[in-house]
């Protein structure tokens, strides 16, 4: 594992982590383009993109049936234990790979339109997925298809920019788009509220020839031109192996934080 730190000469280089609640977007119309974004890259993506810790999935242990909304390749699917587990993505790059790893039925749909039926599901979950879906209709949507009871648990992995000032720039280089300040709260919308939140810190040991390919399942990398790309990746190897020293057959510890809140309706 590397134990290597930036030179402390550099820190004035190294901005101060954003105080934003979570990614923005200008309007709806940036957010779906960037969404479509994950039309391609689900190999890449469920190589090297971080699971979820059990700790998550045990928040709604008590839930019967589930539906993981925007499951992507399965990651926080794999984790629910509940008795009747269903998956929706749009993806259908994503779906090809779920499909083969997992049993639970998965069906091609949005949060905001799961063509579920009504009051048919007690959880919904909603991991790396609500900063991507328009909060009221999904917010709708999912009081429509909870029964009385439900809870929505929604789950991010973020990298601990916090934890290190290379981890910060290493953020930035890459477009991490979805980074949050500790202690975030997430928005949303009438009927929910927040009633409960877990904080977790861990991390996920990576070498730098990974932390390319993690670059490449970012939404910047997926829906930017091959020069923009030829840009990232010189500014990448600048950075891992001038700048920071690393060698190829490094393996870097890398801080990772899940933030996970489960909400319920207003009484």
């Amino acid at each position: 594992m590397s134990t290597h730190v930036p030179n402390p000469s550099h820190f004035p280089s190294y901005r101060k982590p954003s105080e934003k609640e979570g990614p923005s977007f200008r309007d709806s119309s940036l957010r779906q383009r960037s969404a479509q974004a994950f039309r391609a890259g689900a190999d890449t993506y469920d190589d090297v993109r971080p699971g979820y810790p059990q700790e998550v999935a045990e928040l709604i242990i008590g839930a019967r049936t589930v539906l993981d909304v925007g499951a992507g390749t399965g990651k926080f699917t794999a984790t629910l234990r509940n008795e009747r587990v269903f998956a929706c993505e749009p993806s259908g790059d994503m779906a090809r790979v779920f499909r083969p790893r997992l049993t639970h039925p998965l069906m091609q749909a949005t949060a905001e339109a799961t063509a579920l039926a009504t009051d048919s599901v007690d959880a919904v979950t909603c991991a790396q997925t609500w900063h991507w879906v328009d909060v009221a209709a999904a917010s709708a949507e999912f009081d429509r298809i909870l029964r009385p009871g439900g809870v929505i648990l929604l789950a991010w992995n973020t990298l601990a920019v916090e934890d290190d000032p290379w981890i910060l720039r290493l953020a930035r280089i890459m477009h991490s788009g979805d980074i949050q300040r500790p202690g975030f709260l997430p928005e949303v919308s009438k009927p929910w509220r927040i009633d409960n939140t877990l904080r977790l810190k861990w991390d996920h040991l990576l070498s730098p020839a990974q932390l390319h390919a993690l670059m490449h399942t970012r939404s910047y990398w997926l829906r930017n031109s091959a020069r923009i790309r030829e840009r990232m990746t010189g500014n990448l190897n600048w950075y891992l192996y001038e700048h920071m020293g690393f060698s190829e057959e490094e393996n870097l510890r890398i801080p990772y934080r899940t933030d996970a809140f489960v909400l319920v309706r207003e009484e």
